[in-house]
């Protein structure tokens, strides 16, 4: 995956952020994340946690790992109560917003 492939200057101006709040975010300086707008090339792990904090709108902070774990052996064990309550938790998040 490119740098091309995530417009970080454009997310952060979407999001109506500086550099400093959009960066620090995902536990870059805001000097690094300024070259990553001009250009310089992006670490894969940089452009994943972009997207999750910033695009998919998860709060890191909260994951833990056995709640990860318990998510995976739901997919693979369960997978129609997986969509199931993915398919729920969706609802009532729009519900909610």
């Amino acid at each position: 995956m490119k740098n091309e492939s995530i417009d970080a200057r454009e997310i952060r101006r979407k999001l109506g952020l500086n550099q400093q709040q959009f960066w620090s975010r995902i536990g870059v300086t805001q000097s690094g994340g300024s070259r990553y707008e001009s250009g310089r090339n992006m670490p894969r792990p940089v452009q994943q946690l972009l997207r999750l904090v910033h695009v998919e709108q998860i709060d890191i902070s909260k994951i833990k790992r056995d709640d990860w774990e318990v998510v995976e052996y739901l997919k693979s064990s369960d997978p129609d109560l997986f969509k199931s309550l993915k398919k729920a938790a969706k609802a009532k998040t729009k519900k909610n917003n």
